[in-house]
């Protein structure tokens, strides 16, 4: 099954380094294609004609799109290679697709606003980033991973955007450890995963890059 396995990407994307660390636990082999979102290839526009953005994941020539949807696919098709990301049990399962949702509803929005915008509107932004992660803070308790014991499916959708913290820190002028430890402590455990130091990106090669998006949008 993993012998055609394609993912058309954009390397900074939290949402596509959720897919590399996700294909990485799992040990599949694919190819990467490095996707240019000014100038799309025909191939990202043919196999997401409906959004157009990345990740998608091709698999024996059938795109998957959205990266939890690709991530809940893998741990599916692949479910005889450990970890499975998602628990058997129902409520369980329910609980980490809620949490993972939130991921996206909150963190990359409020994480944006905190490096795009200034005065009382970045001010807004950092104080709503905190409270969401003081809300995964609590989710995450004492367990060494979201999914407890073991690396699971919101420890995949959260961990993604570690590369970034230090992009929002600086930019905000805020610690995210100094207001949320145990979760930074989460983020370095999960650092010390293979499959997840070797899919994040450098932060420091992150901020360079918000830099020219910054100059780009003239904000300065």
């Amino acid at each position: 099954m993993a012998r055609e396995v394609t993912l058309l990407d954009f390397w900074p994307s939290m949402f596509g380094i959720r897919v590399r660390v996700a294909l990485a636990e799992k040990g599949i082999r694919y190819e990467h294609r490095e996707e240019n979102l000014r100038n799309k290839s025909p191939l990202l526009l043919q196999m997401n004609p409906v959004h157009k953005k990345i990740p998608v994941l091709i698999h024996n020539g059938k795109p998957i799109s959205e990266s939890l949807n690709i991530v809940q696919y893998i741990d599916e098709v692949w479910h005889d290679d450990a970890p499975l990301f998602l628990p058997s049990d129902p409520y369980q399962r329910a609980q980490a697709r809620f949490w993972a949702d939130f991921v996206d509803q909150k963190v990359f929005s409020t994480g944006r606003r905190v490096w795009t915008t200034k005065g009382e509107e970045q001010e807004a932004a950092k104080k709503e980033f905190l409270d969401t992660m003081r809300l995964f803070e609590a989710e995450l308790g004492h367990k060494p991973y979201f999914g407890g014991e073991s690396f699971g499916y919101v420890d995949v959708a959260l961990v993604a955007f570690y590369s970034w913290f230090y992009t929002y820190e600086t930019f905000g002028n805020f610690s995210i450890e100094a207001e949320c430890p145990m979760l930074i402590a989460w983020a370095k455990r999960c650092m010390e995963k293979e499959s997840v130091f070797k899919s994040l990106p450098d932060e420091k090669k992150i901020f360079e890059f918000v830099m020219q998006l910054r100059k780009r949008f003239g904000i300065e």
